[in-house]
């Protein structure tokens, strides 16, 4: 049941996503007069739809996207009427090109000829396809706040040991550690609920103060001094140079641009002290988390082509799934339902588990569409301002009439990335189906 509620959280948060995603278009289109005949949620069949005033509003069968169609999104060709497309019979390509204009004009009725996408400024232009990217922005940001000042960030408190490391090395339930493989800690004597009242000397009051004396003392022994039963016992550890994940000045993990830990090597001895809890703070505390996600995200996106050979080894191989590779939305709702149903997250910290990944789809959402290639937003909008600098040149040159960037020159390379586009999402999906990336 908790399951079925985790991925029921994801499927409407998605849905949600995505139609916000297409008012982000629609809204400043309609806006700037341009008229749109159609605001679809998914693809393929359409289960349900209604007509307003101009716009047919609908959902359909496949929950993989959503689109709104606008009217005049391709300018006429060059000594062309606007409006009408002349017979051309230079190639397939330009075939291509004059079939997506008449098919662009055929919703066109008597008074809509200034009201096509293709008349409007550059930056309204820019608008209307930021549009949708800046909505999943907006998303994300919202979720984050939510996160930061309503539900609260996990927060290491107290000095009291949580946990204990017994072998340096993986090893079964129920198998003996290796010899010399011993954690430092558990094999010094250290037990589960010692308060931790100093290292090497140094006053403990969080576990970024011990981790700090721990990891810079490399293989030497250091003296502890823990609180048991009221008394403080003094304990010798001799800490042990492994490889660990390195942390910022704040003691948060330090990731590499594809979102993946940067290892370090330094002490360690194998346990960790305070518990967690759950801490409030000012909504602005978002705002450095947003830029930190965006930089994390654009770095898996921009990786996303070198990860997908790892993917195929994973899918029709025996190699495991990297747990920081691409993951399609089918995955992306199988995990949330692991979060909802594992029994070693507590409540507050399953909700934050959910946000986060909201947060984390519509981040990519928007680094995604802004890629510069057609049909993504960013395609358009290079398109756009590709316009704005070809209209001062002609000016230049003496050319008087409007000036469009024929965007329908770029459909070759707009289908050859649908095609790919496709490809990758089936690809992800099976991935998920048969390998998946579990959160336990």
């Amino acid at each position: 049941m908790l399951f079925l509620a985790g991925v029921l959280f994801m499927v409407v948060g998605v849905a949600l996503s995505i139609a916000l995603h297409e008012c982000g278009h629609m809204l400043p289109a309609k806006k700037f007069g341009v008229r749109v005949p159609q605001y679809m949620i998914g693809f393929g069949p359409t289960i349900w739809s209604r007509h307003g005033k101009e716009t047919e509003y609908g959902i359909k069968g496949i929950p993989l996207g959503g689109y709104v169609r606008m009217i005049g999104m391709y300018p006429p060709k060059a000594g062309d009427p606007e409006g009408t497309v002349r017979a051309s019979s230079t190639g397939r390509f330009t075939q291509l090109a004059d079939e997506v204009r008449e098919q662009s004009y055929e919703e066109m009725r008597p008074g809509d000829e200034n009201r096509v996408f293709y008349k409007l400024k550059t930056w309204q232009k820019v608008t209307v396809m930021f549009g949708g990217p800046f909505m999943n922005l907006v998303i994300a940001a919202v979720v984050l706040v939510v996160m930061v000042s309503g539900v609260g960030m996990p927060k290491l408190a107290g000095t009291k040991v949580t946990s204990l490391t017994t072998c340096l090395t993986k090893v079964a339930d129920g198998a003996e550690c290796p010899a010399g493989q011993e954690a430092p800690a558990a094999s010094s004597g250290i037990k589960l609920g010692d308060e931790i009242v100093s290292v090497a000397g140094q006053k403990v009051s969080s576990n970024r103060d011990a981790t700090r004396v721990i990891r810079e003392n490399g293989d030497k022994p250091i003296p502890f001094v823990v609180e048991r039963d009221g008394k403080n016992v003094t304990l010798t550890v001799t800490t042990k140079t492994t490889k660990v994940v390195k942390l910022d000045g704040k003691g948060d993990p330090v990731t590499d641009a594809t979102g993946k830990d940067v290892m370090v090597d330094a002490g360690f001895v194998g346990l960790s002290i305070g518990q967690v809890t759950l801490q409030r703070d000012n909504p602005a505390a978002a705002l450095p988390m947003l830029g930190e996600s965006l930089k994390q995200t654009a770095g898996v996106v921009l990786n996303i082509p070198s990860k997908m050979q790892g993917v195929v080894k994973a899918a029709f191989g025996d190699e495991a799934r990297d747990p920081n590779g691409p993951i399609s939305v089918v995955g992306v709702t199988r995990i949330a339902g692991d979060v909802a149903e594992s029994k070693q997250v507590e409540l507050g910290q399953k909700v934050l588990l959910l946000l986060n990944l909201l947060a984390s789809l519509n981040l990519a959402l928007f680094v995604f569409n802004l890629i510069p290639l057609m049909p993504l937003d960013g395609g358009h909008i290079a398109g756009a301002l590709w316009e704005a600098i070809k209209r001062p040149i002609a000016r230049a040159r003496g050319i008087t009439g409007p000036v469009y960037a024929d965007v329908t020159k770029a459909l070759p390379i707009a289908y050859a990335v649908s095609i790919l586009l496709i490809g990758m999402s089936v690809l992800l999906i099976y991935a998920d189906v048969v390998k998946p990336i579990t959160f336990n």
